[in-house]
């Protein structure tokens, strides 16, 4: 049992801590504990992976990078502890993706406008004689390619993992494998951008991780409700609702925030935010 004292960073809804003259947090042994459930699961630490995805994001992108892995696979397949059976399941499934991806797409693609173009002319157009309406045709498939069961890259970031571990870093960057090193913030400017709105339930503290969550833990909020800056939360998940009661007069209440990581403050003091409530 922990004796809860002010600014320790308990959360109110924790059922572990019990509020009162004294405070206490029970723990695991105590009469009472409550153990972690899925509602209830203490924070998890973060993966600090600080690579992006080595999979683009872009479709032509995409294409490129599945035609890639066609080309190059092969020749590292017995490096890698691959048969020739799953090189060939693995640049089948990719060439399907480049032919669904490029040629399928851009021709339902390019069909869609001829429909948008025929809708047009059937409701504004001119002429004496009745309109043909566009039917679509799908490109035909490459040599070599054939229709594959569904979830084709599913399967192809399967492969990945599974040769991950045998591919030398030449073999993983030549293959497309391994994501560009992400860059960290630049903790001298870097802070968190709050949002605050009047919510049924109490204010909500709106707060994103701004495409950095790799470098950071959780966040720390603190809250001015007319008596200086104090402690409200530490929090992991977007969108913290502060449920302190609401007073009968109209209060000016504000909300400031830091970023946190491995139990240190990271970066710079957020903006103030203010919202009135009561009244």
């Amino acid at each position: 049992m922990k004796t809860i004292t002010f600014n320790s960073g308990f959360r109110l809804d924790d059922p572990n801590n019990h509020w009162g003259d004294p405070s206490y947090h029970l723990e695991t042994g105590d009469p009472g504990y409550v153990p972690p459930s899925p509602t209830n699961q203490p924070p998890q630490r973060r993966n600090h992976m600080k690579r992006n995805s080595y999979f683009p994001s872009r479709t032509n992108d995409q294409v490129n990078w599945l035609v890639n892995w066609i080309n190059k696979l092969p020749g590292y397949g017995a490096t890698v502890g691959l048969s020739p059976a799953q090189i060939t399941a693995t640049t089948g499934d990719a060439g399907w993706l480049v032919y669904v991806l490029q040629s399928w797409l851009g021709a339902t693609r390019t069909w869609a406008e001829a429909c948008t173009n025929a809708v047009t002319e059937a409701q504004s157009g001119t002429g004496m004689a009745p309109m043909t309406l566009p039917v679509f045709t799908a490109p035909a498939l490459p040599a070599g390619v054939a229709p594959v069961n569904p979830g084709a890259l599913t399967r192809i970031f399967a492969v990945v993992q599974a040769i991950k571990p045998a591919c030398t870093d030449v073999i993983a960057s030549n293959l497309g494998i391994v994501g560009s090193e992400k860059s960290a913030p630049d903790w001298n400017t870097f802070a968190p951008v709050l949002k605050i709105t009047r919510a049924p339930a109490g204010v909500t503290v709106g707060w994103d991780w701004q495409g950095k969550a790799e470098f950071i833990d959780q966040i720390e909020i603190q809250v001015n409700r007319g008596n200086a800056w104090q402690l409200l939360t530490y929090d992991t998940t977007p969108g913290y609702v502060d449920t302190e009661a609401i007073p009968a007069a109209p209060t000016k209440w504000e909300y400031r925030a830091i970023y946190r990581l491995e139990d240190q403050r990271i970066g710079q003091w957020s903006a103030a935010a203010s919202v009135i409530v009561g009244g």
